[in-house]
């Protein structure tokens, strides 16, 4: 097992991450010497998969395990849902030395997050993410958030949780595709902060793809290590946290598209990738070297780079629903593989020919 301790403002938790770890949850979890429930908000996948051996873990540190079973994936992430999880928090007199754990994907995990920011006004927060996606970035740093039929994870706080526990062993039952989409995030780390990741992916594809726990343990662990030491700088998102951001600024524009419907996050984020290596290259930032190799990455994770998009325009609206416009979009790109830096004002005319020159109508 990897521990990577993450150090937020005066908070302090660890990501415990390894094979197994879900029958030792018991032994992970933090000093909470008033606890004794854990609601645990989880998706009908991850509730059929995991459930039983979490709650007997619990109920080996003493903890009772409340179930509480949410849709599956972004379904989630509404403020409907949301409202049942605080009413049945309610009819179980559910109070503020509980814990509220997140068991499944991102989506659980970040309604898991959301709530136990809100209910009370804060409840402990353990995560336990059984996706990659979720292992390597939606469980760690503290950003919760439900969704607006407007756009992603516009109702949000921050929240840090009190630990994360990530059972790489989980990542043998994920589907081909979850897998990829996973990869892409996986990527992103590589590509902005770490690229020993990208020789990783190269080098060890098998390894990979046949879900070997011990490469996918040194995967996430790199990962974590790269968010952890944003998040310990900029917890607020607010300086160096935006270079997370790499290839979702795009990616958040198609997800609030009807005409995008269907795409998994990490297909939306590789091609949001390729667009800011497009981009960077435009704006005489980064070479065609730099787009080459996206192309290439993106290729080999058998994620498509390009094409199928809604029309220009209708990307170029969704733009102005982001979180973090202001007056204009501002985009992660990269100079070189691990250099990345933020670029405001970027021109609109720039943004369309690229989106243009990648198949946008």
């Amino acid at each position: 097992m990897i521990t990577v301790p993450v150090r937020a403002g005066e908070r302090r938790y660890d990501v415990s991450i390894g094979s197994g770890l879900i029958e030792r949850a018991g032994e992970l979890l933090p000093d909470l010497p008033r606890a004794r429930r854990a609601f645990t908000v989880s998706d009908p996948v991850a509730a059929d998969l995991y459930g039983e051996p979490l709650a007997a873990a619990l109920a080996a540190r003493g903890w009772d395990s409340v179930p509480l079973r949410v849709p599956q994936g972004e379904e989630a992430k509404t403020l409907q849902v949301t409202e049942m999880v605080y009413r049945q928090l309610a009819a179980q007199e559910a109070h503020r030395d509980d814990v509220v754990l997140g068991l499944g994907g991102g989506a659980a995990g970040d309604l898991a997050g959301f709530v136990g920011a809100t209910y009370m006004r804060g409840l402990h927060v353990v995560q336990v993410p059984t996706t990659l996606t979720a292992q390597v970035d939606a469980a760690i740093g503290g950003k919760t958030a439900v969704n607006l039929p407007e756009g992603k994870n516009l109702v949000g706080a921050f929240h840090q949780p009190d630990a994360v526990i990530a059972d790489v062993g989980t990542l043998a039952t994920l589907g081909e595709r979850d897998l990829r989409s996973g990869l892409a995030e996986v990527a992103k780390y590589g590509l902005t902060l770490d690229p020993e990741i990208l020789s990783i992916l190269e080098e060890r594809a098998e390894a990979i793809w046949s879900r070997d726990p011990d490469v996918l343990e040194d995967l996430v662990a790199r990962c974590v290590r790269c968010k952890a030491s944003v998040v310990e700088a900029d917890e607020r998102d607010t300086g160096r946290r935006l270079l997370l951001n790499y290839g979702h600024t795009l990616a958040h524009a198609l997800e609030r598209l009807e005409a995008y419907a269907g795409r998994s996050h990490g297909e939306a984020v590789a091609v949001g990738m390729v667009f800011a290596a497009r981009l960077s290259e435009a704006l005489g930032i980064g070479g065609p070297e730099l787009v080459q190799r996206h192309l290439r990455i993106v290729g080999m994770l058998g994620l498509e780079p390009e094409g199928g998009f809604p029309g220009v325009d209708a990307i170029l609206g969704a733009f102005r629903l982001d979180k973090k416009y202001s007056g204009g979009v501002r985009f992660v790109l990269l100079e070189d593989v691990g250099a990345p830096r933020v670029v405001e004002d970027v021109p609109e005319a720039t943004v369309r020919a690229v989106l243009e020159e990648m198949g946008g109508r």
